[in-house]
């Protein structure tokens, strides 16, 4: 791994303590303007001193993030689908020429293992991570579940494998029942996706089950974004990622936090 692979990937995991919170922004790709992204840059900016990398499209980063901010982008590079289609059906919408015009951190592209479009979707990774290769940019590969897909120790172990075995430098998938077996047979790390809005006891709970069984950190958007108090969320979220915060510490926190008047951007 090259010095410019090294670096970047140091910007998405901190060092420090080998983690990361990720703020995952790029849901308007497929799910239109969704609660709590109706305005993406009034969402976004309270929330990036607590986020260690943005996870968003190329669109909304040029529109809605000013290029002063000093944090790391993950650049979405797949789509091309809605939630009126076959979201399996994804594919490539942004050169590896434009993500470094962005000065990104790192890409990411959705895989459907076990969809009809499997084979497409993981050669489309195969074929960025070639060309993300020679710029030394990190590729994460998000194992996207299908309706018909059981999100299950098996399943999604298989995805992360196949991931890995491509050559995606880390990957996000979704918490399950004996995670650490997913974890452990993935050669490399394993990010969680936070999923749809849940009750914020049970989004903690789900950011503390996953770092103490082996996830480095998680890419979380709508448990955070669409909560009552996102940055209470997102504070608390990161002593859990970085600071191991226990769970019954961690709902204290966060009620503690979302009683602190909050700024509010007109």
């Amino acid at each position: 791994m090259d010095w410019g692979m090294k670096n970047r990937l140091s910007r998405i995991i901190r060092p420090e303590t080998g983690r990361t919170v990720m703020l995952a922004v790029d849901h308007g790709y497929f799910l239109g303007p969704t609660t709590g992204l109706q305005e993406p840059g009034k969402t976004i900016e309270p929330l990036i001193p607590y986020a260690d990398t943005l996870m968003l499209t190329r669109g909304v980063l040029r529109s809605c993030v000013s290029p002063k901010t000093d944090i790391p982008i993950v650049l979405r590079v797949s789509g091309g689908t809605s939630i009126l289609g076959n979201l399996a059906d994804e594919g490539l919408t942004v050169s590896m020429k434009d993500a470094l015009k962005l000065n990104v951190s790192g890409v990411a592209l959705s895989i459907f293992v076990g969809s009809e479009l499997e084979k497409q979707t993981l050669l489309s990774l195969a074929n960025v991570i070639n060309e993300a290769e020679e710029y030394g940019v990190p590729v994460l590969a998000v194992t996207a579940v299908g309706k018909d897909m059981v999100r299950d120790a098996r399943y999604l172990g298989l995805a992360c494998r196949i991931a890995a075995e491509l050559g995606s430098h880390y990957v996000k998938t979704y918490y399950c029942d004996d995670f650490e077996k997913v974890v452990k047979n993935c050669p490399v790390p394993v990010v969680i996706a936070g999923g749809k809005k849940i009750p914020e006891k049970e989004a903690l709970e789900l950011s503390c089950n996953a770092v103490q069984r082996g996830a480095v950190g998680v890419d979380m958007g709508r448990n955070i974004f669409q909560s009552e108090h996102p940055v209470a969320m997102i504070r608390t979220v990161r002593e859990i990622v970085h600071n191991n915060l226990k769970l019954r510490d961690a709902y204290d926190m966060y009620e503690t936090l979302s009683r602190e008047k909050e700024v509010v951007f007109a």
